[in-house]
């Protein structure tokens, strides 16, 4: 089955519309999730995220080789749910050395070169949870406009590659692309 790609803003509820679909598919689901506990906050949010997942669900974390992770958990008879790709961009981008850098370093173009190839043959059902960024105000940072570009740019391609596209406000989903 192609992938499936949600689409919202922060706290619009497109991880939890991602989590509903893969329970209603009634496969074994795993979570490859891109998030890194880098801090006291993120920890937390991590720990909230997997205490509300159903038990059995099984968690994957993986900063940056999304692709390779990909390849071995999709296939026929599973439920991925890649939650989300604006942090496996951000982490991408971190790649690039100094943080004020805006020179895109070179693994983000591999990475996104190598998700981009291996979408169209995943098996099984797949949901990729990705982040709007473009709604809101311009970046007052360089760094920031070039974060907010490129996670526009990912949203664009990877939406080009999927079946299904969602896009999700307050709880809402709404289909942008293929059948609801």
């Amino acid at each position: 089955m192609p992938a499936h790609l949600i689409l919202g803003g922060a706290r619009s509820g497109k991880s939890r519309h991602a989590e509903n679909l893969a329970v209603a598919s009634g496969l074994p689901v795993t979570v490859i999730a891109t998030a890194e506990a880098l801090d006291d906050e993120m920890t937390a949010r991590i720990r909230r995220h997997r205490e509300d997942r159903p038990t059995g669900w099984r968690t994957v974390e993986t900063p940056v080789a999304l692709a390779a992770a990909l390849a071995r958990e999709a296939g026929d008879g599973r439920c991925v749910i890649v939650d989300c790709l604006t942090l496996w961009l951000s982490n991408l981008m971190a790649g690039a050395g100094k943080p004020a850098s805006t020179d895109l370093p070179p693994a983000l173009e591999t990475e996104r070169a190598a998700l981009l190839e291996i979408l169209p043959t995943l098996r099984g059902e797949v949901l990729l949870v990705a982040n709007e960024v473009g709604l809101g105000l311009v970046p007052d940072t360089p760094l920031g406009r070039v974060f907010r570009d490129e996670a526009g740019r990912l949203n664009q391609m990877t939406a080009a590659a999927c079946a299904r596209v969602t896009f999700v406000a307050a709880g809402l989903p709404l289909t942008l692309k293929g059948s609801a």
